[in-house]
């Protein structure tokens, strides 16, 4: 499997609804994963899940949104061959006219590479806690990275 690239002015958009169900990929997102826009449309935006990805930083994330926040996020995706792209994420709510979230907005940037260095190995070492303690473990060591980084997970991830 090989990582994919893009360009540093490119942008990988996509919107979910509530559930997380794909309602629209931009030319660049079909592109880099590897899926027609009729494959995509109506599937779960894991469909792009990484195995390399901790379950705690999606937790994170979804948590984040759910509650009308926006989040960073660096992530790795996989296409639908299993090769693999690196991003810079910005998730954000969706609202309706009534201010109720009908969805969520993901713009995605190429990571710098010294960040992407940085959170691989804290992504593996994320992973093992999760396969030997499951996600409390996992959790636990996040907050403990974030404790020694001012405490809070957009601030570090912002810093990288």
């Amino acid at each position: 499997m090989k990582e994919l690239n893009f360009d540093k002015n490119e942008i990988i958009v996509s919107k979910t609804d509530t559930k997380g169900k794909i309602t629209y990929g931009n030319e660049l997102f079909l592109k880099l994963a590897g899926y027609s826009e009729k494959e995509l449309l109506g599937a779960p935006h894991n469909i792009i899940r990484h195995p390399d990805m901790p379950k705690i930083v999606f937790k994170l994330l979804w948590d984040t949104v759910h509650k009308g926040k926006e989040v960073y996020a660096y992530v790795v995706n996989k296409a639908k061959n299993g090769d693999y792209y690196w991003v810079f994420a910005n998730v954000t709510p969706s609202y309706d006219a009534a201010g109720k979230i009908i969805g969520y907005h993901s713009v995605r940037r190429k990571p710098s590479k010294k960040a992407v260095d940085i959170v691989k190995p804290l992504y593996r070492q994320l992973l093992d806690a999760e396969k030997t303690g499951g996600m409390s473990a996992s959790e636990k060591m996040l907050n403990d990275l974030l404790a020694k980084n001012g405490g809070r997970y957009d601030k570090f991830i912002l810093s990288l």
